[in-house]
């Protein structure tokens, strides 16, 4: 196989791993009682906290019309809470209950968890490094590329 074959093949696998990691999502997000990959977007609530409305549309390139309708999911699933910010009161802060958040996905994900650091585990460490570079390689040109269509 010459490099362009390798090329080829590499990025069908990437294809086939994102439509599977698609379809797993949505999946998870059906046993979580939730539409389409919202779960996915709790995800932002664990790493960042307590945030606005306007910072969550930033990260998740939703508009923030599409925020309102997502933190109103999570509010009646009692994930978030809305909450007056303490400098302005006419500023809202979406507060997350990570309990509440862990307690719904963690089962969900057991399984995958597991699995992934086994598979993560069996690798070398000069694998792991070739694995780790790729992907913050491949992560940057997908936020290039999300950055560029947003602003084109």
């Amino acid at each position: 196989m010459d490099n362009t074959d390798n090329v080829t093949a590499i990025r069908r696998l990437s294809q086939q791993y994102a439509y599977t990691a698609l379809q797993m999502h949505e999946t998870v997000a059906r046993r979580a009682g939730l539409p389409g990959t919202d779960h996915k977007y709790l995800g932002f609530f664990l790493q960042k906290g307590a945030m606005t409305a306007g910072e969550l549309a930033a990260l998740t390139g939703l508009t923030t019309g599409a925020v309102t309708g997502l933190v109103d999911r999570f509010e009646k699933k009692k994930l978030v809470k809305r909450r007056p910010a303490a400098d302005d009161r006419r500023k809202v802060i979406i507060a997350p209950d990570t309990k509440a958040i862990m307690a719904l996905l963690k089962p969900l994900y057991k399984t995958y968890r597991s699995k992934s650091e086994q598979l993560i585990a069996s690798f070398s460490d000069k694998e792991l490094a070739v694995l780790e570079a790729y992907f913050r390689q491949a992560v940057a040109i997908m936020e290039n590329t999300t950055h560029h269509l947003n602003n084109e």
